[in-house]
């Protein structure tokens, strides 16, 4: 076997490949007589099929497959041994490969296209500044964080008076066209509902100021204009949804009312728990601060990412083999038509050339990924997401198991060690660079993300 390149230029290079009949001959028998010793034909006792009648009905399927297995094997090893840096993969030479003759040939050669990544001088040094914005934590978004908390421990309260966005409970009877409650009709007990979500302006004004006891007469359909929720609500088959019409007595037993918790030491320690030795509303805001502060250095990290990678892709230039990668993204997606790959061929080319950055810095600063990395980072993703729903003392064991859960799947732990590859990139470049922090409103960093 024989494996050599010319190189078109600093990007292209064409590999032949020759397989010639003694890298493959040997094989070939031998799995021939295994298909022999295995064959089972009528007339023939089983493994005393001739071996000519078997070469002759498998003999060009056994060669074709084993050439392929050769010429797979040793176009990758040609590559790693020559530590050749491609960008996606081999692609058959459409112009120089020669048709094979399976039935004839007996040496093989074969042409492919490849592309090299281009050498990149990634300039990290503090003569390189970027900007670095952090978000400051006023008393303001502290409040509205402990509303917030206050809001998750509320609960429903009975008051006299119906207000909007209250909540009602009640009793619905089924009336015929003359108003009288059908014998056979249907009824629902103790039903909750939510008068904000009727779609009939009008309606909604008749039920301001009930109270238990008072009686409001209504066509559920048209108030909810949803047979599906209605069916629901009246605990009916879907069924028996459709077939509903007229009106409904509904008798009030309850007037709800949706009231956040009020700020006392109880509800303090529910919200960190009675091990975060939290108990007065200065120890409470101060904690919340702390962990504003934390969390918005995850959205400081994501702004300094993007506008490092806008900034690193759009000055540091070098050339890429476009025509090749053209053709490799149409061979590898084939449900992709000329005009969409020519729509989305320019932010595939941005993505790339922030990869093959990413890579050049990762070999530059020796950067290593370790599993111990991606299970840490899997922990904080799950304190992370435990947190916006309100639970923020959750044990380390919790956090663990859910981080091993995370990580069973090879998805998302494809997805954990693609973050924790770029995390690392992005703090090797702020500990490279110098940084021209500046602080601000929370609703200026949004606008500035929105733009």
């Amino acid at each position: 076997m024989n494996i050599t390149r010319e190189n078109i230029d600093a990007l292209n290079a064409i590999v032949k490949v020759s397989i010639e009949k003694n890298d493959y001959e040997a094989t070939v028998n031998e799995v021939l007589k295994d298909y022999r010793k295995k064959a089972n034909m009528p007339g023939f006792r089983p493994g005393k099929v001739p071996a000519g009648l078997v070469k002759k009905m498998y003999g060009k399927a056994i060669l074709a497959d084993e050439v392929n297995k050769l010429l797979s094997k040793n176009l990758m090893q040609h590559i790693v041994e020559e530590k050749l840096n491609i960008l996606g993969e081999p692609l058959p030479n459409e112009e120089k490969q020669p048709k094979i003759d399976w039935d004839n040939d007996t040496d093989f050669d074969f042409y492919f296209d490849i592309a090299v990544a281009p050498e990149i001088d990634v300039k990290l040094d503090k003569d390189v500044k970027y900007p670095y914005y952090t978000i400051a934590v006023d008393d303001e978004t502290v409040n509205k964080q402990i509303e917030a908390y206050l809001f998750r421990l509320g609960e429903n309260k009975e008051v006299d008076a119906f207000e909007e966005k209250d909540t009602l409970r009640g009793d619905f009877v089924q009336l015929d066209a003359e108003g009288n409650e059908l014998e056979d009709g249907i009824k629902a007990e103790n039903v909750a509902i939510a008068v904000d979500l009727m779609k009939d302006e009008e309606l909604k004004k008749q039920f301001l100021g009930k109270k238990a006891g008072d009686v409001v007469v209504f066509d559920p359909v048209k108030a909810y204009d949803n047979r599906h929720e209605v069916g629901h609500m009246l605990n009916v088959s879907h069924e028996e949804a459709e077939k509903i019409e007229g009106n409904f007595k509904f008798t009030i037993a309850k007037v709800l009312r949706f009231q956040p918790a009020e700020l006392t030491e109880e509800n303090i320690q529910k919200i960190y728990g009675e091990d975060a030795g939290i108990s007065t509303e200065e120890e409470l805001k101060a904690r919340v601060k702390k962990d504003l502060s934390e969390s918005f250095v995850y959205s400081s990290n994501y702004k300094f990412a993007i506008d490092t990678r806008d900034a690193m892709v759009e000055n540091l230039k070098f050339d890429l083999p476009v025509e090749f990668l053209k053709r490799w993204v149409k061979v590898t997606n084939e449900k992709l038509t000329d005009e969409q790959i020519e729509q989305d061929f320019d932010n595939f080319l941005k993505d790339l050339r922030w990869q093959l950055i990413k890579d050049q810095i990762i070999r530059n600063k020796g950067l290593k990924i370790t599993d111990e990395d991606v299970k840490a980072l899997a922990k904080e993703t799950a304190r992370m997401q435990f947190r916006q729903y309100g639970l923020n003392d959750v044990a380390d064991e919790h956090l663990e198991n859910y981080a091993n859960h995370m990580l069973q799947n090879e998805e998302e732990k494809r997805r954990l060690t693609t973050k924790k590859q770029e995390d690392m990139v992005l703090e090797a470049i702020k500990e490279s660079v110098t940084l021209e922090t500046k602080e601000v409103s929370q609703e200026e960093f949004n606008k500035m993300l929105e733009n």
